[in-house]
């Protein structure tokens, strides 16, 4: 089993040698730090398991080191724990309002010190390894009296083509695909329709509303027979809002899908309607995605138009030649893929 490192930034030499030796003696991988800048070079070169930080020192206290770490995606979910002399109630409330998520005031019992640590990376790893809500919502209960969440939830049955929300609608919900297709799309000034994604089982939906606290910017609407999990407005903004670790997790989901985002639009700016295509066909074939076998799946030409952004007419033609070299089949509107690796190699 590996060791859990845990960097101590200390500007006091017997204080920092003392904690250090504390926690070898305890099994965990130690690294130091005599100061904050250090300390959060450290940090950013290696993020460790779990950082314990003096707030009182020269040139970067804590406080500036818990902003600069928390405003980077590699350590911004690493829990923080302060360790100070001062035990002001307004010193304790600033560094947790910070996104602390302990604080322990000198002189300490090791017990309390070791205690806390083990507590705090056990949290963490639990949540890190989360990849359902309940288990989503529950890491975040240990954190917050949020009231009994995950037997609350409601769920609701959206027929194919049903609208689940619009564009400019009030963000009561946040939901996650319990089962079937969902895609959102938005709609330019002559109501030509650009789909903008395909969500499938276990992805969220319509969080970004609800996190910026502003109305709906797209519409979305289920492509099959759809269950959705219903979580309320309050409950999802204090579950992210009100814990730094689940913050930073959900924040990181965010950033993946807004990079996938950037790098579609890109393409779309510069590759070939036959390239956007063909990509297209794959996103769809990922998301029907269930085995190694013929995947096949239902959608209009218009629709697939949309994703491409294009005419309907080069859709079709494209497709057309797609078929004639053996890739796909068609039948009315369901298209099997049969040849997914030279679909993906498509480059123009």
């Amino acid at each position: 089993m590996n060791k859990k490192a845990v960097l101590v930034i200390e500007d006091q030499q017997d204080v920092r040698e003392n904690i250090a030796e504390l926690l070898e003696l305890s099994n965990y991988n130690v690294i130091t730090a005599p100061d904050g800048k250090d300390g959060v070079k450290k940090a950013l070169e290696s993020p460790p398991d779990l950082i314990l930080c003096d707030i009182m020192m020269p040139e970067m206290d804590g406080y500036e080191v818990l902003y600069l770490l928390s405003k980077n995606q590699s350590t911004a979910s690493v829990p923080f724990i302060f360790l100070t002399a001062k035990a002001e109630k307004a010193d304790f409330r600033k560094g947790m309002n910070m996104g602390a998520d302990d604080y322990i005031t000198k002189p300490f019992e090791e017990i309390e010190l070791l205690g806390a640590i083990e507590r705090r990376i056990q949290r963490h790893e639990a949540l890190s390894n989360s990849n359902e809500i309940e288990e989503f919502v529950n890491s975040a209960k240990k954190y917050h009296s949020i009231g009994d969440l995950d037997k609350e939830r409601k769920t609701r049955t959206f027929k194919k083509k049903d609208i689940i929300y619009r564009e400019g609608d009030f963000g009561s919900y946040v939901y996650k695909i319990r089962k079937g297709k969902v895609k959102t799309y938005r709609i330019n000034e002559d109501g030509k329709e650009l789909v903008h994604d395909l969500l499938k089982e276990g992805d969220f939906l319509g969080e970004r509303a609800v996190i910026q606290d502003d109305t709906r910017t797209e519409f979305a609407e289920a492509m099959e027979e759809t269950e959705l999990i219903l979580i309320p407005r309050t409950d999802f903004q204090e579950l992210i809002f009100g814990n730094r670790e689940v913050s930073a997790q959900f924040i990181k989901l965010l950033s993946r899908n807004l990079s996938d985002r950037e790098l579609e639009l890109m393409e779309m700016a510069y590759n070939t309607v036959r390239k956007r295509t063909a990509d297209s066909l794959m996103k769809l074939y990922e998301t029907y995605k269930k085995d190694d076998g013929v995947v096949s799946f239902e959608i209009s030409r218009a629709d697939l138009a949309g994703m491409v952004g294009t005419a309907t007419e080069s859709v079709i033609r494209i497709l057309s030649e797609f078929k004639k070299d053996g890739w796909i089949e068609i039948n009315g509107s369901s298209i099997s893929v049969l040849e997914a690796e030279k679909i993906k190699t498509v480059k123009y």
